[in-house]
């Protein structure tokens, strides 16, 4: 960090991030094509480094991207940008898009050179399961409207941007959405989970919902280390409704608790205790997995 300023990388340079300059004719400008992945670390340690990157090239290959960089290059170059940026508690926002043409057309051409860009923005620090200091969330219900490839990270996300506009002209923080069987699919920015009778469980992934790194960290967790019982499984809104815990899982949430949905109280109305000792497995475990 310079001078207060948030250093950025753009195509192999590191600048200001108030210097840094993409072209009109970026794809990713134009059409939305492009990837993206948000990695935090804390104290200059990513976490779920190898499987943010696993994603990353999966879905540049699923839009037909050439990865620009490898695994290992990409780690140099995103550590420099940690350092470059006080190595405190940090997440990354990077984008690879398709990069720049002469005429705008759907039709792309072969010998794109892509845009590389990345960021860095300050998260808090993990709060290691205390349900007396864990942000809480209220979250309204809604049909899922979106693409039909929602397990590709797409920068293209004005769907889900429209969602959340429409929890939030709710009143509320996030909003849960079902598709056209009524089964729960995911938030608008995050994964969900349920408990229902000590049970925890989560939407089967499938193309309606993105595989969230911190989602399957968690479950790998919950696999690995305890005995919990544990559900991958298409949920109802009866499911949803009737659960005695939700939570959120992102990368800058981690896991976070729910306690109204669509202004009933979820439990007693306030962080519950398999959330509070799934927050402290995900605090041990979360360099490891």
């Amino acid at each position: 960090m310079t001078n207060g300023q948030t250093i950025a990388f753009l195509n192999g340079d590191l600048m200001p991030l108030d210097a840094a300059r993409i072209s009109p004719m970026d794809r990713g400008f134009l059409f939305g094509d492009g990837i993206y992945e948000v990695i935090p670390s804390y104290n200059g340690r990513f976490v779920g480094f190898s499987r943010h990157m696993d994603r990353l090239r999966e879905g540049l290959t699923a839009i037909g991207i050439a990865n620009p960089h490898c695994d290992t290059d990409w780690q140099h170059i995103l550590k420099d940008l940690i350092q470059q940026n006080g190595a405190g508690d940090l997440a990354i926002y990077l984008q690879v898009t398709r990069g720049v043409v002469e005429k705008r057309a759907h039709r792309f051409p072969d010998d794109v050179t892509p845009t590389v860009f990345a960021y860095t923005f300050a998260i808090e620090a993990p709060l290691a399961g205390d349900p007396n200091a864990s942000p809480c969330f209220h979250v309204t219900t809604g049909k899922d409207q979106r693409w039909k490839r929602c397990h590709i990270k797409s920068i293209a996300l004005l769907g889900n941007v429209l969602h959340m506009m429409e929890g939030v002209d709710n009143g509320a923080d996030e909003i849960l959405l079902f598709n056209d069987d009524d089964e729960l699919t995911e938030a608008a920015a995050c994964n969900v989970f349920t408990v229902n009778n000590g049970v925890i469980a989560t939407p089967i992934l499938d193309q309606q919902k993105l595989a969230g790194i911190t989602r399957n960290m968690l479950v790998d967790m919950i696999r690995g280390e305890t005995n919990w019982p544990l559900s991958e499984a298409r949920l109802s809104r009866e499911h949803l409704l009737a659960a005695d815990e939700v939570w959120l899982t992102s990368s800058t949430k981690e896991i976070a608790p729910v306690i109204t949905v669509d202004g009933h109280v979820v439990g007693d109305g306030r962080p519950g205790p398999v959330w509070s000792k799934a927050q402290a497995l995900f605090d041990q475990h979360r360099f490891h997995y």
